[in-house]
Parts: C-alpha cells; structure tokens; sequence
C-alpha cells in the first residue's frame, strides 16, 4: 500500500517540478525577446532622425545656395547704360 501512495504522490511532483524548473526560462525568453524588440525600435528611430537631419542639412545648403545665385545673377545680367 505503500508503494501506491508513492505513485499516486510522484507523478504530481514530477509535473511540479519540472513546471518550476521551466518557468525561469520561459520568462527569460520573454524578456530578451522584448529586449531584442526594443533594441530594434530604438535603432530604426535613430536611424529615423539621423535621416531627418540629413535631410534638412540638405534643404538648409540648397536654400543657402539658391539665396547666393539670384543675387550674383542680376550682377552678371545688368544692364549697361
């Protein structure tokens, strides 16, 4: 009867602690999967504003530029009396 008791009482523990070693990991996975998430966010924004910047660092040089040809251009195209 003792050895019935024993089943009866073993399988359930199994079940429990290989529940309990598993859950660490589980939760660890969960974590660096998010993890990885996130890292991957942060560099696709700062790529994002990186190109940003690029952009308007560009719309700002070509502004300067075209400010610097009309006022050459009337030197060049007066008309001599």
């Amino acid at each position: 009867m003792l050895n019935i008791n024993l089943k009866k009482i073993t399988l359930p523990l199994f079940f429990c602690a290989i529940s309990a070693l598993l859950t660490p990991v589980l939760a660890q996975a969960a974590t660096e999967t998010g993890s990885i998430a996130a890292t991957k966010a942060a560099d696709q924004k700062a790529a994002l504003a990186k190109k940003a910047a690029d952009r308007q660092k560009a719309a700002e040089e070509k502004k300067a530029a075209e400010a610097q040809k009309p006022a050459e251009a009337p030197k060049e195209n007066a008309p001599v009396k």
